[in-house]
């Protein structure tokens, strides 16, 4: 028993997946969704409360210890997933690179 093949109609792409038009050369929402991505790391405030939890650790003020141990084991484990997500970008970039047309 066969079944009949159907042509294909015409597919509704939803909005959010619809490309996005350029601003300039190089511009985009995902290069400035990436750009303030690494802004936040750079600028991060942990990374700066961790430094500040050490030096009140160790010049002896009333920092306790687990919470300087916290304070920098949160702003570690905020670079590596910010550097994971960075090579997962670069890896699918990649890829996409390799696709023939």
């Amino acid at each position: 028993m066969s079944i009949p093949i159907a042509p294909i109609t015409s597919i509704r792409v939803p909005e959010a997946v619809q490309p996005v038009t350029q601003s300039g050369p190089g511009g985009g929402v995902f290069k400035s969704m990436l750009d303030a991505a690494i802004q936040h790391v750079e600028t991060n405030s942990s990374q700066t409360n961790a430094g500040q939890s050490v030096d009140k650790f160790l010049s002896g003020e009333s920092e306790e210890l687990h919470s300087t141990a916290l304070a920098v084991q949160r702003a570690e484990l905020e670079f590596e997933l910010f550097l994971q997500v960075r090579n997962k970008v670069v890896q699918a970039y990649q890829e996409i690179m390799r696709m023939q047309m």
